[in-house]
C-alpha cells in the first residue's frame, strides 16, 4: 500500500509518528537527561521530517514534538500538564524552533526545485534554437517543438496547422496568458481550458501558422512553462522564416 501513497501523505504520517516514536525511545532515559537535551533530539527529528515533505508536514511535526515532549518528558509524566516554568519555556521554544527550521528546510527545497526547473527550461530553449539554425527543413523544428510542448504543458497531443486562422479557440498569448473569446482565462487558477487551444507562430511580423494544443485532463502548467512554450514557438517561426527566404 505504501507505493500508492504520495510523498505529502508519507510526510504527514511521519509528522505524527516520528516525534511520538522518538519520545518513546527517550522515556527510559528521561530521569537522567535534561529536558533541553531531549528537546534538541526532537528538533533533529523535526528537521528530518521537514526534508521529506512540505511546510504543513514540518509545522505538524513541530506541534507533535511539543505535545509529546510535554506528555512523556516533563513532570508529571504521562500527563498533559507542565508545572515548571522552565519546562514550559522549553516546550514553547521547541515548537517555535521546530516550525522555523521546518519552514526554512521547505523553502530550501523549493528553491532547489526552481533552480532545476529553470535550468531545464533554458536547456530546452537552447536546444531548439540550435536546431532552428542547423535543420535543413523547418518541419524538423516544428515536429521537435510539438514534442516539447506536449511534455512542457502537459498535453495529450499537439499538431501544427499552416495557413489562415479558422474558428476562435482559446489562445495562448505572448505574455503567457490565455484569451478565450473576449475574456481572459485564469490558467494559474483553473489550469488549461478543457478544449483545444492555439499558439500562433509569427516571425518578423509575418504569420506562418499555429500550434494546436490538446490539454490533458488536469493540466495546469505554471506561467514560466507557458512563456517557454511561446519562446519555442518563436523558434519554429524563425525556422519557417529562414526556409521562406531561402526559397525566395
Amino acid at each position: 500500500m505504501l507505493r500508492y501513497l504520495t510523498r505529502g501523505q508519507v510526510a504527514v504520517a511521519a509528522a505524527l509518528a516520528v516525534p511520538l516514536a522518538v519520545c518513546a525511545v527517550l522515556v527510559p532515559f528521561r530521569t537522567g537527561m535534561s529536558n533541553t537535551n531531549a528537546a534538541l533530539v526532537l528538533v533533529v527529528a523535526v528537521v528530518a521530517v521537514a526534508t521529506l515533505g512540505h511546510r504543513v508536514a514540518g509545522a505538524l511535526t513541530a506541534l507533535s514534538a511539543a505535545v509529546w515532549f510535554d506528555f512523556f518528558l516533563t513532570r508529571p509524566y504521562e500527563a498533559f500538564t507542565v508545572t515548571k516554568s522552565a519546562d514550559i519555556a522549553t516546550a514553547v521554544l521547541l515548537l517555535v524552533v521546530g516550525v522555523a527550521v521546518s519552514q526554512l528546510s521547505a523553502r530550501t527545497r523549493e528553491l532547489k526545485v526552481i533552480a532545476i526547473t529553470d535550468a531545464d527550461y533554458l536547456a530546452q530553449i537552447h536546444h531548439t534554437a540550435c536546431l532552428a539554425e542547423t535543420a535543413t527543413s523547418p518541419h524538423t523544428v516544428i515536429d521537435h517543438v510539438c514534442r516539447q510542448l506536449v511534455g512542457l504543458l502537459g498535453l495529450s497531443g499537439c499538431r501544427f496547422e499552416y495557413g489562415t486562422l479558422i474558428g476562435h479557440p482559446p489562445r495562448l498569448e505572448k505574455d503567457g496568458t490565455i484569451v478565450w473569446g473576449r475574456r481572459h482565462w485564469d490558467a494559474d487558477r483553473y489550469g488549461l481550458p478543457g478544449e483545444e487551444l492555439e499558439l500562433r507562430v509569427f516571425h518578423n511580423g509575418r504569420f506562418y501558422g499555429r500550434f494546436l494544443l490538446q490539454p490533458a485532463p488536469g493540466s495546469a502548467p505554471p506561467l514560466a512553462a507557458r512563456l517557454v512554450a511561446v519562446t519555442l514557438a518563436d523558434q519554429a517561426g524563425a525556422a519557417l522564416d529562414t526556409a521562406g527566404r531561402a526559397r525566395a
